[in-house]
């Protein structure tokens, strides 16, 4: 399996260097050179097999050769085992021909345990071969910085650095990210929004001697890895539902439309799906690009679903380049334009956008009423991010013959003060996570300033003293 940017002038890289760079180096985003096709004997075999066992031959197929797969499987069991589910992405019917897939199941409560406790062993795996370190640096609106610092905490090869914006966290979420001790994974409470985050980010990967001074590698959802991994669930749960012999839509509440790609992935790989339905929040700059053609960031507003308050989507990088016939010189253009002016038109790639996925914005309203309507309806108390879904489903009315699946992407205890506002109920954290509210936290706060950014990253970082 070779792996191309989506901008072009990057190398083509194999699974493993591109698990280990993240982001490319012309600043685009790793998607595979040739899509592999899971054939449909093989996806129909996937029905009743443990999650592991289906994440090794998914992964696999991504990897190529560059992965054993005794080693694949070993890594994905005990990844898996650390769910508190034994189905580990569990199905859910709340109405005729309508499903929650809980993806909650992992060590923080959110989606991104899926992936980030795979890739962590993925990681280490390629590290402890390579006899190398590297300094993970990822942005986070919330649930990605718990996820990665849960994943990598203790872990001799990796140092972890986690940007997240102050103040615009729920309590559990920051806790998640600030209690663990271990001194490996630090906490950066960056004075802005995600958006400043994830930008700081991406300029760190662009600073290409500091890039290589502290051996810079990425966790967020720009890392191929994680969407890899991601695209186990929908196979799961389509298989569950009667694929390959049935269409199988999906509706995802995404910011930043790495979990909504990873289900087009699915069915580039062979998964047979009906729709894909992006869920956004008053922060609706999706919903609007594929209503309008057109990509115009405005201001961040704070909702009851923090995760998805976004303004830049780093992933819908990848959807344009697919749409416009992997024309890289497009993407480079609508990027600069980004970059520019805030803004960009998607031109001949917005009706291959509009065919790929539907759309539709649940206000902050819509959300609480979706919460308590179906908690009336069927007993299942939905969290504000999975009822944004739960919106978008009734107002895009797709196809009842198909079913219809909502992704659960995060429990509804990560946000007490909203459930509590809209349900008059607080949720209470699974027993495991009993201490994380009263025990101490450790976190830097640091200005929205790339340059004293790196400055804290190399002082902490133990690649960049092995390379000193």
């Amino acid at each position: 399996m070779r792996y191309v940017s989506t901008r072009g002038e990057a190398p083509e890289l194999g699974f493993q260097d591109t698990l280990l760079a993240g982001l490319a180096r012309d600043g685009g985003l790793y998607v595979p050179k040739a899509w592999p096709v899971i054939d449909r004997a093989k996806i129909a075999g996937f029905a009743g097999r443990p999650f592991a066992q289906v994440a090794a031959e998914v992964v696999g197929a991504l990897a190529g050769d560059e992965i054993a797969r005794a080693d694949l499987e070993r890594m994905a069991e005990d990844a898996y085992a650390t769910f508190g589910h034994p189905a580990v992405t569990p199905l859910v019917q709340i109405a005729p021909n309508r499903f929650v897939l809980e993806l909650f199941h992992g060590p923080t409560l959110a989606f991104k345990d899926v992936a980030m406790q795979l890739l962590a062993r993925l990681m280490d795996h390629v590290l402890a071969k390579r006899d190398e370190h590297v300094t993970i640096v990822g942005a986070t609106s919330g649930d990605t910085g718990g996820a990665a610092i849960e994943a990598f905490r203790g872990r001799e090869r990796a140092d972890v650095m986690i940007l997240y914006p102050d103040g615009r966290v729920s309590d559990v979420q920051r806790r998640m990210m600030t209690t663990p001790t271990e001194a490996n994974v630090h906490a950066l409470a960056v004075e802005g929004t995600f958006d400043d985050c994830q930008a700081r980010v991406k300029d760190m990967f662009n600073h290409h001697a500091f890039r290589d001074r502290v051996r810079l590698s990425a966790v967020n959802s720009i890392n191929w890895a994680r969407i890899a991994a991601q695209i186990t669930y929908y196979f799961v749960a389509g298989v569950a539902l009667g694929a390959p012999h049935r269409r199988i839509s999906f509706v995802v509440p995404t910011g930043n439309f790495g979990d909504i790609f990873a289900g087009y992935a699915a069915g580039r790989m062979g998964l047979p799906v009906e729709m894909l339905t992006i869920a956004t929040n008053d922060n609706d700059i999706l919903a609007r690009t594929l209503a309008t053609g057109r990509y115009e960031t405005r201001g961040v507003v704070a909702t009851t679903s923090p995760s998805m308050d976004i303004q830049v989507s780093s992933n819908f990088e990848r959807a344009l380049f697919e749409a416009s016939g992997r024309d890289a010189g497009a993407v480079v253009r609508m990027m600069a334009a980004l970059k520019q002016s805030g803004a960009f038109d998607l031109g001949s790639a917005a009706d291959p956008v509009r065919e790929a996925f539907a759309a539709a914005s649940a206000s902050t309203g819509e959300v609480a009423e979706a919460i308590r309507r179906v908690a009336g309806e069927s007993g299942y108390v939905a969290d504000p991010h999975t009822a944004c879904a739960l919106v978008a489903l009734d107002k895009t009315a797709p196809s009842r013959g198909v079913p219809q699946v909502v992704l659960a992407t995060a429990h509804p205890a990560k946000f007490p003060d909203a459930m509590a506002d809209i349900t008059g109920t607080r949720p209470a954290l699974p027993e495991r996570l009993g201490r994380l509210m009263i025990e101490p936290e450790r976190f830097t706060r640091i200005a929205n300033d790339v340059a004293a950014i790196e400055a804290l990253v190399t002082s902490r970082s133990r690649a960049a003293r092995r390379s000193a």
